[in-house]
């Protein structure tokens, strides 16, 4: 995965849309037999309730790690709290 993207930021190199890095993160990995889903919708429950929201992960490989593509100079809090969210939401725990 790590070196997937950092051959997507070698050739494509920093300033680009987030959605031009994910969709050549996408190839690369489905190029190296992977199983990805790109822009996959999670609902929001609430109380009791699934709504769909818009809510979506960037990538999704293997139905197991969830890929958030961030185009940014630093991580901020707030993109922690988005992965935290899109793992609750979408059912899967995070394994360390």
């Amino acid at each position: 995965m790590i070196g997937a993207a950092l051959r997507v930021h070698d050739e494509l190199g920093p300033g680009m849309l987030e959605s031009a890095y994910e969709a050549c993160l996408m190839y690369e990995l489905v190029d190296q037999g992977l199983n990805v889903e790109r822009q996959k919708p999670v609902p929001v429950v609430y109380r009791g309730r699934r709504l769909d929201c818009g809510y979506r992960i960037d990538l999704l490989v293997e139905d197991a790690l969830i890929v958030e593509v961030k185009a940014i100079e630093r991580l901020e809090k707030v993109h922690s709290a988005q992965l935290r969210s899109q793992l609750r939401f979408s059912e899967r725990k995070l394994d360390c």
